[in-house]
């Protein structure tokens, strides 16, 4: 029994990739537990492992002394004498104490105490593994669904994606292969979780880095993002050299590689728009596509007023308010929107015709409008 025991740990070590020094520490306290519980013993026992003789033997500490009243915890000077001529009173010595039927008996016992251990050591390999997935975009498999979660397979381990992390336009079915944002790893007592979602923002951001090799090369720098998932979202992007265009960059050429992103969030819409230490030129960006005549800003309330022409006043409010909301987002920056009229009548803008209207445009058909 002791021979196949040493066995079944090297099968396990290979087999799971469970270190063998685990599975023997947890063998070791099994088979102590066992002796305890089976031989009514108090004392301090200590097992010994021998993997070249495949065999098991359990030691107990005894104290020295000249009348035994306890068997368990004392022997005999006499006794002692037989082991070491050398031992004294009150030495405390070992003494084999193995039953001749231990092997069976601690096989038995040890066995669900050693499964629970290589359940636990199962459990800090598949943490190891994920842990470092944080914040990063996991490829898996719908396995299942219920109301309340899509059950995804991500290799080793089965994630849940809760309803709230889900986008509202998506339809999900069994088999189907999704990328995820991995939100939060954690170990927990039910063994290893990952927390995922389809509508964090920060699975755009990955989404740019994989498909853009500029910003994976920190070329083009992504700035903020912010995201109605399945609806609309809008990304500031930055780079450092003039002679790039950060904007270009992720749009790609015929917009393939934003096109891409958008194919993969099932036809979200995103706005790309260049970042701009100037919050004039940063606000007017954001509120891309519609035009924008004069910014006016409050520093120390981190506010903004921003004139647009009176025909594009509903598309930089867009619908719902959806786009001057994405753009506060993303710039930080609170977005009071006017219309050039209203300005005017409150005096915000000067009456003249020498005014002209400043536009920020990413499209050359723009210009001919």
């Amino acid at each position: 029994m002791s021979s196949q025991l040493f066995d079944a740990i090297d099968f396990l070590e290979k087999e799971k990739g469970i270190d063998k020094d685990i599975l023997l520490e947890a063998l070791e306290a099994a088979l102590i537990s066992a002796y305890k519980k089976n031989f009514k013993s108090a004392g301090n026992v200590r097992v010994d492992l021998d993997e070249s003789e495949g065999a098991m033997r359990v030691f107990a500490r005894k104290t020295i002394v000249d009348e035994v009243e306890d068997s368990q915890q004392e022997i005999s000077l006499e006794e002692a004498k037989k082991i070491d001529p050398n031992y004294d009173l009150e030495d405390v010595i070992e003494v084999e104490v193995t039953p001749k039927d231990f092997g069976r008996i601690a096989a038995q016992a040890a066995k669900q105490v050693v499964t629970q251990r290589i359940r636990e050591a199962e459990r800090g390999v598949i943490f190891s593994e994920y842990a470092d997935r944080a914040e990063d975009v996991m490829t898996g498999i719908i396995q299942r669904m219920d109301p309340r979660f899509v059950y995804v397979n991500l290799g080793k381990i089965e994630a849940k994606l809760p309803e709230a992390e889900q986008m509202p336009t998506e339809d999900y079915y069994v088999h189907d292969r999704i990328k995820v944002f991995v939100t939060k790893v954690e170990n927990t007592s039910k063994g290893p979780q990952i927390y995922i979602s389809r509508s964090h923002p920060g699975l755009l951001k990955r989404l740019f880095e994989m498909e853009v090799p500029e910003i994976y090369d920190g070329v083009v720098e992504i700035k903020s993002v912010a995201r109605e998932a399945g609806d609309r979202s809008k990304i500031s992007v930055y780079a450092d050299d003039p002679e790039i265009d950060p904007v270009g960059s992720c749009v790609g050429q015929k917009g393939q590689r934003v096109q891409a992103i958008v194919n993969e969030l099932k036809g979200e819409k995103i706005d790309v728009v260049q970042w701009s230490e100037d919050p004039v030129v940063y606000v007017s960006n954001a509120l891309s596509p519609s035009k924008v005549v004069e910014v006016l800003v409050d520093e120390e309330e981190k506010a903004t007023t921003v004139i647009v022409p009176d025909y594009q006043l509903s598309l930089a409010i867009g619908k719902r308010g959806q786009n001057a909301r994405l753009a506060a987002k993303l710039t930080g920056w609170k977005i009071d929107i006017k219309s050039e009229s209203e300005a005017r009548a409150e005096g915000l803008l000067a009456d003249n015709n020498d005014n002209e209207e400043v536009t920020y445009s990413d499209s050359i058909d723009d210009l001919f409008e």
